[in-house]
């Protein structure tokens, strides 16, 4: 079993930045493939950003060259630094960390952190 908690989020003007953190517990997160997803108001969750362990991150494409993921396994944490915040950003961001058989969108997830990209 794994908990995960977000933290980080919050107001930000627009080309302001934010770092989210995921903070793991109950099992090593070593051994998952994390992910931060988010979800707009009346939109589906989509996924952001994932880093598997030792892979290459990958990201969608609208966040490409402003948001950086990164994982510290020795703190069993997972990070999204966002930079050049646009108000198309604002939503509920989750951390996920799943199985390496899992598809994305299954295994554990946190219950969110608000981001708000607004003047």
């Amino acid at each position: 079993q794994v908990q995960l908690v977000e933290s980080g989020g919050g107001l930000v003007q627009p080309g302001g930045s934010l770092r989210l953190s995921c903070a793991g517990s109950g099992s090593i997160l070593s051994i998952y493939t994390m992910g931060w997803y988010r979800q707009a108001p009346g939109k589906p969750r989509e996924l952001v950003a994932v880093i598997p362990n030792g892979g290459t991150p990958d990201y969608a494409d609208s966040v490409k060259g402003r948001f950086t993921i990164s994982r510290d396994n020795a703190k069993n944490t997972m990070y999204l630094r966002m930079n050049s915040l646009k108000p198309e950003d604002t939503a509920v961001y989750y951390c996920n960390a799943r199985k390496n058989y899992q598809p994305p969108g299954q295994g554990y997830w946190g219950q969110g952190t608000q981001v708000t990209v607004s003047s």
